[in-house]
């Protein structure tokens, strides 16, 4: 009898085992797409797997992150973007503007999330901050309407400087962003009497001549940049070997040797971006998401550095920094 219990019991299992199996339910997939390597991205997707944990996810458990690299190669984007589509994600992070671009020429339906945006409306990612209207949602860090502040920054800091050098990349936003930047510390530039001039870089490979070219500046401001921002260690050297002041966009410029930064906490947007992921994993459209802009902007001065270099910065603006490095 027991057996004769086991076996219709061993029957109804395989009976029932396909449809049981069938109602698991499917771990979603999230790619994840950045224009720096592996190694440059560490600290990003830390602070990323560390917000996902805060809302309860881990990877390789209840989601699975397609991780995909372009290694500061724009032109790979494209190719990686196409790739991540392809697997079917049920969205995708975009780390930046740049990666967001080619992300959004490959999909018009797989929601896309970007922490680290510069004017996501000027760059035709979303319609308005508000209402981003299409797939694409995230945080803005404002760093192209930060740069005449930056400036008036540099000249508060070095009040006798009278002639600086501006590295940009012609291709980290849309045109119409970055000659919004260029006019904008043209006339930033012009008010506070600073001769800027404007250095264009298209890879790291191109900032040993870009330092070079400018060697004889009384200073180096970087307009905003994911690229700046993942070769920000050899920028730092290039800096401190031709004893140039260095204003940047970031306080990890400023923690490795810069003068000054000023912005947005651009590593801790990517831990906030999960609570996007969140959202979205549970049902919500991009398209009614807002896009979030920073609450909080932060001043770092590093006095090492102006020491090194024999700068006595102002006792005001000192007043002013959240973090200085002595």
């Amino acid at each position: 009898m027991q057996r004769r219990k086991f076996l219709a019991l061993a029957g109804l299992a395989a009976t029932w085992s396909p449809l049981v199996w069938a109602q698991q339910p499917r771990v979603p997939r999230i790619g994840f797409l950045t224009t720096g390597s592996v190694e440059q991205t560490r600290t990003s997707m830390a602070a990323f797997y560390k917000g996902l944990g805060e809302y309860g996810y881990v990877d390789g458990k209840n989601v699975i992150v397609e991780f995909r690299a372009a290694d500061s190669k724009v032109e790979r984007l494209p190719t990686l973007a196409s790739d991540l589509v392809g697997l079917n994600p049920a969205l995708i992070i975009a780390q930046n503007s740049l990666a967001a671009r080619a992300v959004q020429q490959s999909t018009k339906s797989i929601p896309i999330i970007v922490p680290v945006m510069g004017d996501p409306v000027e760059d035709g990612l979303v319609a308005s901050l508000a209402r981003p209207g299409g797939n694409i949602t995230g945080l803005t860090f404002i760093g192209p309407q930060l740069v005449p502040k930056r400036l008036a920054q540099l000249k508060e800091a070095l009040p006798m400087a009278s002639q600086v050098a501006a590295l940009w990349h012609p291709a980290a936003y849309s045109k119409v962003t970055t000659q919004n930047m260029i006019n904008e510390a043209e006339s930033a530039a012009k008010r506070l009497n600073l001769r800027l001039q404007l250095v264009a870089v298209q890879s790291p490979d191109e900032l040993n001549q870009a330092f070079s070219t400018i060697a004889g500046e009384h200073a180096v401001f970087l307009f905003p940049s994911p690229m700046f921002f993942v070769a920000r260690g050899r920028i730092v050297e290039l800096a401190a070997e031709l004893r140039l002041p260095l204003f940047a966009i970031g306080k990890e410029f400023v923690q490795l040797g810069a003068l000054v930064s000023y912005g947005a906490d651009i590593i801790d947007l990517n831990r906030l971006c999960a609570g996007y992921v969140d959202k979205i994993l549970k049902g919500a459209k991009p398209a009614d998401l807002p896009v979030e802009q920073p609450t909080n902007y932060e001043l770092f001065i590093n006095l090492k550095t102006a020491k090194t270099l024999g700068i006595d910065i102002p006792p005001a603006l000192l007043a002013r920094a959240d973090e200085v490095i002595e």
